[in-house]
């Protein structure tokens, strides 16, 4: 579409983004009957997962600990070595 026919047409022509109107109540309504169509996790999968969680964080820091250490001894050894 060239650029005079966008800039020539009207903003009530433009249905981009509308949405249907609903009242509070039937919204709500949608909400809880979406919501109960949910698979929620039973209460020993999220402690497993969470716990799961709690052990690959402190494998990262761990492993990012490590690889800190090791770059720091590098370029320590590097700095002092071309200055000595």
């Amino acid at each position: 579409m060239p650029l005079e026919d966008v800039r020539s047409r009207s903003q009530s022509d433009v249905h981009v983004g509308e949405m249907a109107k609903t009242n509070p109540f039937d919204f709500i309504q949608q909400v809880r009957s979406e919501a109960a169509k949910v698979t929620w996790p039973t209460r020993k999968e999220t402690m497993i997962t969470t716990a799961m969680v709690f052990v690959m964080v402190v494998v990262a820091s761990v492993f990012f600990l490590v690889v800190d250490q090791a770059i720091g001894w590098g370029v320590r050894s590097v700095l002092l070595g071309l200055g000595g």
